[in-house]
C-alpha cells in the first residue's frame, strides 16, 4: 500500500515533470499577509472529523469484513483501511448516520454476531442490514484511532428510554441492568462517548418535524441521557438544512439553555439539482467552475447562521457543528444508486482545501465538521474494491492539513486577481495560516484557476521567517483522479517553488492546486 510517507519519497524525482504543464504561461500575482503577531482562535482537531454511515459500502466491505474474512484484519476491521486512516490523526467519528440513524435501534447490534437481527436499509438501497458492525465495533475502531466516538442517536423512531439507555450501556460503570449488560456482551469498562446527537436531519429523513415540535422533543429526550461514571456528554441538537435560518432561530430561542452545539448540513453540487447533480468525471471547465463557486455558499452559511446564533449566544458557548457537508454527484454508472458511490478528482480537493479554509476563518463558532463520507461514499477519503483500497485527491487535503490541528489561527489579507470563466469571476486564490503549539507556522493555499500559475509574495508579521518547506498536491488535468487500477495519478510531492525573503517568502504556485507550507525562524 502506497502510505503518504512512502509516497513523498518516491515522487521527488517526479514533481519536476508532473507540474511542467500547470506552469505554462504567464502567472498571477497574488499578495498576502500573514499576521502573527495577532493571533486567533485555536482551529479544533474536530474541524477534520469524519463521518461513517451504514449506506452502501461505508461501513461493510469499506471498514468492517468481519474476523473470518480473507482480507488482512484487525479484529473485523480492514487493516489497509485502518493504516491510512491513523495517517490522517482523524479525530472524531459521526456513527451511524445520516438518515440510517433515526431507523437504527442499538440493542440490534450488539450480543452475539450470529444472533443479532437483520433489518432492511429502507434509506439506502433497500438492502439487508446484518447489524454485524454495532456498538463494540464501532467503538474499538474509534479506539484503534485514537478517535473521539460521535453518536447519533435515534429520536425519529427511537423512544426516550432507548436512546437513555444506549448512553448508560455505552459509559455507565456501575451496577445497572444496561452496565451489566455490555459486562455480558464483553465490555467490563464503559466507554468514554463525548459528542451525542439527539436526533438527525429531523426536519426531514428524521421525522419530517417542525423545528418548534423538534425543540419540544429535544428537551424531552435530552431530559433522561445522564452523565455517568464522570463521561460528560456534549449535545447536539439538529440545525437546519442549507439557508433554513428559521430553524436556527427557533432552536436558539427554544433549547440554547440545554444544548452544547447545532449542526448544519450543506451538500454541494456542479447544478444545485437534485435531479441532476452533475458528473463525478469527465466533466468540463464550466461545472468545474460551477462546482467550486456553488461551494464558497458556505461562506455565507456559516456566516449568516452564526449571526442568528450571536443573538441569543453573544459568547459563543454553543458550537456550530457542519457534520455533513461534501460534494454529491450522479452515482457512478452501473452502481447502485442508493450506494452513492462517486469517484474523487482534482476538483474534489480543491473544494476541500476551500471549505477548510472557511471552517477555519470562523474557528470561534466552527468546532467541528464532519464530511462525508469516510470510505466509499459521496466525497470518500477512501475507496475499497474487494481486497483493493484506493486513496482520493480528499484524502491527500486531509493529510496535509493536520499541521493546522489544534493550531492557532492567524488572520491573513489577500490581495488576489480573479479566475474568469465566460461572464462569471471568482477570487484565483484562498489562504488558511495556522501556528502550531511548537512555534511553526504553516500556510496552507489553494490555486482554483485551472490554467494560470500563482507568483505569491507573503509577508509574516511579527515571525522572521528563516526556513520554508512545503507540500503540493497538483495534476495535469481537472479532472484527474486515482483508480484501483492507478492508484497514483493524484498524489503529493515536496514542493520546490518557495523561498524566504526578508520579513516572509515567495512562490510560485502550479494552477488547480493546494499546498501547504511550513516555515520554521
Amino acid at each position: 500500500m502506497n502510505t503518504p510517507k512512502t509516497i513523498l519519497s518516491s515522487l521527488a524525482l517526479l514533481s519536476a515533470s508532473l507540474f511542467s504543464s500547470a506552469f505554462a504561461g504567464e502567472p498571477l500575482q497574488v499578495s498576502v499577509n500573514v499576521a502573527a503577531d495577532k493571533p486567533g482562535p485555536v482551529i479544533s482537531r474536530e474541524i477534520y472529523g469524519q463521518f461513517a454511515e451504514h449506506l452502501g459500502h461505508g461501513i461493510y466491505g469499506g471498514i468492517w469484513v468481519g474476523k473470518d474474512s480473507k482480507i488482512p484484519n484487525t479484529e473485523g476491521i480492514r487493516t489497509d483501511v485502518l493504516e491510512a486512516l491513523k495517517n490522517l490523526n482523524v479525530p472524531t467519528i459521526r456513527w451511524p448516520g445520516g438518515c440510517f440513524a433515526d431507523e437504527y435501534h442499538w440493542k440490534d447490534g450488539i450480543g452475539p454476531q450470529n444472533s443479532r437481527p437483520s433489518m432492511i436499509n429502507t434509506n439506502w438501497g433497500s438492502t439487508l442490514e446484518d447489524n454485524s458492525f454495532g456498538t463494540h465495533e464501532f467503538m474499538r475502531l474509534c479506539e484503534l484511532l485514537g478517535a473521539e466516538p460521535y453518536i447519533c442517536g435515534n429520536l425519529g423512531s427511537g423512544s426516550p428510554q432507548e436512546m437513555m439507555e444506549w448512553v448508560e450501556y455505552m459509559t455507565s460503570d456501575g451496577s445497572s441492568p444496561m452496565a451489566n449488560l455490555r459486562r455480558a456482551n464483553g465490555r467490563d469498562k464503559p466507554w468514554k462517548v463525548k459528542f451525542f446527537s439527539i436526533g438527525n436531519e429531523n426536519w426531514g429523513c428524521g421525522g419530517s418535524m417542525t423545528p418548534e415540535f423538534y425543540s419540544d422533543n429535544y428537551k424531552r429526550y435530552n431530559t433522561f441521557l445522564k452523565n455517568y461514571s464522570g463521561n460528560k456528554l456534549v449535545r447536539v441538537a439538529c440545525g437546519p438544512s442549507g439557508g433554513d435560518y428559521n430553524w436556527t432561530k427557533v432552536i436558539m430561542d427554544r433549547i440554547a439553555n440545554n444544548t452544547d452545539a447545532i449542526s448544519l448540513h450543506q451538500y454541494t453540487l456542479p447544478t444545485n439539482d437534485w435531479g441532476r447533480k452533475g458528473a463525478a468525471t469527465g466533466f468540463g471547465e464550466d461545472e468545474w467552475f460551477a462546482t467550486l463557486r456553488n461551494t464558497l455558499f458556505m461562506q455565507e452559511l456559516v456566516e449568516k447562521h452564526s449571526e442568528t446564533m450571536d443573538r441569543v449566544d453573544p459568547a459563543k458557548r454553543i458550537a456550530l457543528y457542519v457534520d455533513e457537508w461534501g460534494t454529491w454527484y450522479d452515482p457512478e454508472e452501473g452502481t447502485n444508486p442508493g450506494f452513492l458511490i462517486q469517484q474523487n478528482t482534482m476538483r474534489d480537493a480543491v473544494l476541500a482545501g476551500l471549505n477548510l479554509h472557511i471552517f477555519h476563518a470562523h474557528a470561534d463558532r466552527v468546532k467541528m465538521t464532519n464530511i462525508a463520507q469516510m470510505v466509499n461514499v459521496l466525497q470518500a477519503m477512501i475507496l475499497t474494491k474487494d481486497d483493493k483500497m484506493v486513496l482520493t485527491p480528499t484524502y491527500y487535503v486531509y493529510y496535509l492539513y493536520t499541521v493546522h490541528h489544534d493550531a492557532t489561527r492567524l488572520p491573513t489579507e489577500l490581495t488576489s486577481p480573479d479566475y474568469t470563466f465566460e461572464s462569471d469571476k471568482l477570487p484565483a486564490m484562498n489562504v488558511s495560516a495556522s501556528q502550531d503549539a511548537g512555534g511553526k507556522v504553516h500556510v496552507s493555499l489553494c490555486n482554483i484557476d485551472p490554467h494560470a500559475a500563482v507568483s505569491l509574495k507573503a509577508q509574516v508579521r511579527g515571525f522572521a521567517p528563516k526556513k520554508i518547506s512545503g507540500l503540493v498536491l497538483t495534476a495535469n488535468e481537472i479532472t484527474a483522479h486515482n483508480t484501483f487500477e492507478n492508484a497514483s495519478a493524484v498524489q503529493p510531492a515536496p514542493f520546490r517553488d518557495a523561498r524566504v525573503v526578508d520579513g516572509g517568502f515567495e512562490a510560485k504556485l502550479p494552477a488547480k492546486s493546494v499546498v501547504v507550507l511550513e516555515i520554521e525562524k
